[in-house]
């Protein structure tokens, strides 16, 4: 049963979620299809939306669909979105799914990894990443940030760390501002501490492309990480998972992956 305590509880979710995608009322309104007035009655507990309206605020303030579950719980309602283990017989066209995609982005790494960086699933180029890593990396679940950026993992073959490594950082910190995550933020302040100093990016840097520069017995290659979501999902597992792939920016680096050595 819906209580004056949903009230106050969705009120004071909206109220945050607004402030934080620095959105007013009148626009949060007229995205979900509503009126200013209402929106703030339900802000000021005045008034509770019916479910529906209360799933077209959370897509109107691009909630995940974790979170948009929690705002439904926020008002009295249950969740819309389900959550299925991946290893669950229902999602097994998604695993054979994903199979095929990394499958297909042979000879070059690719992996499936969760929203703090477990991996769940890679192809068998992936070895040029894990080479030398320290065993304890390699653990499962392995997770593709920390192999990245720590001291035992891909860090001491990366040539460029300082700038690739600010590169990682930004972006999971724009992550965590989007969709707040206290096992993320901890995860953030953690890889941060393996970074070296670096003076400040120079006018020619562009963050949102900078190429891994991984040192190789082979060579050096110079590798372009690709990030896609599941965007379209309505299971919360699918939705959190990332692919993460690497492309080859230059010839050489295509064709040292492309050798059978490195790809077994």
């Amino acid at each position: 049963m819906r209580t004056i305590e949903n009230h106050s509880a969705l009120g004071s979710e909206l109220r945050r979620w607004r402030d934080a995608r620095r959105v007013s009322q009148l626009e949060l309104a007229t995205r979900a299809g509503t009126t200013q007035r209402h929106l703030s009655f339900v802000e000021t507990g005045r008034s509770l939306p019916g479910r529906p309206l209360v799933l077209r605020l959370a897509e109107s303030l691009d909630l995940s669909l974790r979170e948009r579950n929690a705002l439904l719980i926020a008002a009295g309602y249950a969740p819309a979105f389900g959550e299925t283990n991946l290893d669950d017989p229902r999602m097994r066209p998604v695993r054979e799914a994903l199979h095929q995609v990394l499958t297909g982005h042979m000879p070059y790494p690719a992996l499936v990894a969760g929203p703090l960086g477990q991996i769940v699933a890679a192809n068998d180029a992936i070895g040029v990443l894990t080479e030398g890593a320290a065993p304890e990396l390699l653990a499962g679940p392995m997770n593709i940030w920390r192999l990245a950026l720590h001291p035992g993992g891909m860090a001491a073959r990366v040539k460029n760390l300082a700038v690739w490594g600010r590169h990682v950082i930004e972006g999971l910190r724009a992550r965590a501002a989007r969709h707040p995550d206290p096992q993320l933020s901890e995860l953030i302040t953690e890889l941060s501490g393996y970074l070296p100093d670096a003076p400040p990016p120079g006018l020619d840097y562009l963050g949102f492309a900078v190429p891994l520069q991984l040192h190789t017995p082979a060579g050096t290659l110079q590798l372009l990480t690709t990030l896609t979501s599941f965007a379209t999902a309505v299971d919360v597992t699918l939705a959190e998972l990332h692919l993460e792939a690497w492309l080859p920016v230059d010839e050489t680096t295509a064709e040292i992956l492309r050798r059978p050595a490195m790809s077994s």
